[in-house]
C-alpha cells in the first residue's frame, strides 16, 4: 500500500519539474520539432522591430539572414517593454528562445511573451 502513495506522491511533485524541461535544438533542427516545447539555440544572424506591423513585432532570425532565416523568435509589441531593444542588443549574439514551437509560413517560430524564455549564452 506504501508503494501506490510514494508513486502517486512522486508524480504529483515531478511531474512540473519533467514538463518544463525542454529539448535543446539547433535552428535545423526545429522544423521537426513543430508543436512541441523545446529550447532552440543559434546565433541572431538578423533582427528587426517593425513597429508599423501588425502587432509591433520584433523579429530574431538565427541561423541565416532574414530572408533565408531558418528559425525565428517573435516579441510582439505589447511584450516588447520586457525585452528592451533585443534587435540592437542581441544582433549577433548566441542566444536560446524557449517555448512551443509553430509553424508561420513553413518556418518554425516561438513566439515569447516572457523575458525569462529568451536567454543570451
Amino acid at each position: 500500500m506504501q508503494l501506490p502513495k510514494l508513486f502517486i506522491t512522486f508524480s504529483v511533485f515531478l511531474s512540473p519539474v519533467i514538463a518544463t524541461h525542454a529539448a535543446t535544438l539547433t535552428p535545423d533542427e526545429a522544423t521537426g520539432h513543430v508543436s512541441e516545447n523545446a529550447s532552440v539555440c543559434g546565433v541572431v544572424a538578423s533582427a528587426k522591430y517593425v513597429e508599423g506591423s501588425r502587432g509591433s513585432p520584433t523579429f530574431l532570425n538565427l541561423g541565416k539572414v532574414y530572408p533565408d532565416h531558418v528559425f525565428t523568435c517573435v516579441i510582439f509589441g505589447s511584450d516588447r517593454a520586457k525585452f528592451g531593444t533585443p534587435e540592437i542588443s542581441l544582433r549577433g549574439k548566441q542566444v536560446c528562445c524557449t517555448g512551443k514551437i509553430e509553424a508561420y509560413k513553413g518556418r518554425p517560430e516561438i513566439k515569447l511573451h516572457d523575458s525569462n524564455r529568451l536567454t543570451e549564452k
